[in-house]
């Protein structure tokens, strides 16, 4: 099933449900005219769009599986930041939120920030001033992170977050902000359905860190390059960042071993608060 195939497979469902494509358009957060560019097979639909109509047609879970199968079969996507940053990313953040809605199992790997569902409000901000945006942008940005938070307190969904130690050492912010963002952690950690590992550098290495990853249940991943987000399913990639996800989960602390780790980090940037960054030693 090709693009055409499966925006008129859309197109079928709707009818057949009685439902008005702006009714399906307002619901999966896209305009009419994109919906209608999609079920006449002038725009493949992404992954994630498919997702979303189907989600507000609420189909049978069969019905549901097939289309979006036949979908992830056909698209491995890549999609600049640029693009994502005309749109709006806080619109980005609408569809992911979408996604995790649809999701019982997400598995998140982070060797570069701390993970967006587990972020303070003044860390979103600091990751998203270094491109100069308007107030306007920022606040919206910060709103739609801490909206997809509210997930975290559904406990019929589970959470699995691997971190690399560097990622509680980066100053990105001042020492007490960075204190207070690792308390949060070790905070969330105590949760029963979310789980964080953390990767201490003494650990051997079973692969390389080498990009941030997303996995929503098994079906569907997507990854963070500096230029982009590559969204998948083929059942080969996913396999992939599967193995790579419980490889480094079987070397990370986790628990009260994890909740020590990350309590001596903050400590020790809760200390430079009070006495000041150690100056480098001369020669």
């Amino acid at each position: 099933m090709n693009g055409p195939d499966i925006g008129k497979a859309l197109r079928e469902l709707r009818e057949a449900g009685g439902v008005q494509a702006k009714v399906v358009a307002r619901g999966a957060a896209m305009s009419p005219s994109k919906l209608s560019k999609i079920e006449n097979g002038a725009l493949t639909p992404s992954i994630i769009d498919v997702e979303r109509i189907l989600t507000v047609l609420d189909v049978p879970s069969d019905v549901k599986s097939r289309l979006s199968e036949a979908t992830r079969r056909t698209a491995t996507e890549v999609t600049a930041w640029r693009i994502y940053r005309r749109a709006g990313l806080h619109k980005h953040q609408e569809d992911i939120r979408a996604v995790e809605a649809q999701t019982a199992l997400l598995r998140v790997f982070q060797p570069s920030c701390i993970p967006g569902l587990l972020q303070s409000p003044e860390y979103v901000r600091r990751l998203h001033q270094r491109r100069n945006p308007t107030e306007d942008t920022l606040e919206k940005m910060v709103g739609a992170r801490l909206r997809r938070q509210e997930i975290l307190y559904d406990r019929e969904r589970s959470f699995r977050f691997l971190v690399t130690e560097s990622v509680l050492r980066w100053r990105l912010m001042p020492a007490a902000m960075m204190a207070a963002q690792l308390d949060k952690l070790i905070t969330m950690s105590r949760l029963p359905n979310i789980s964080l590992g953390v990767v201490p550098l003494s650990a051997p290495m079973p692969d390389l860190p080498s990009s941030s990853f997303v996995m929503f249940d098994a079906r569907l991943v997507i990854v963070e390059i500096p230029h982009a987000e590559i969204t998948t399913g083929e059942l080969r990639d996913v396999e992939v960042y599967a193995a790579k996800f419980a490889g480094f989960e079987n070397v990370a602390l986790s628990g009260e071993a994890m909740r020590e780790f990350v309590a001596r980090i903050r400590d020790d940037f809760l200390s430079e608060q009070e006495i000041g960054p150690r100056e480098p030693k001369s020669e």
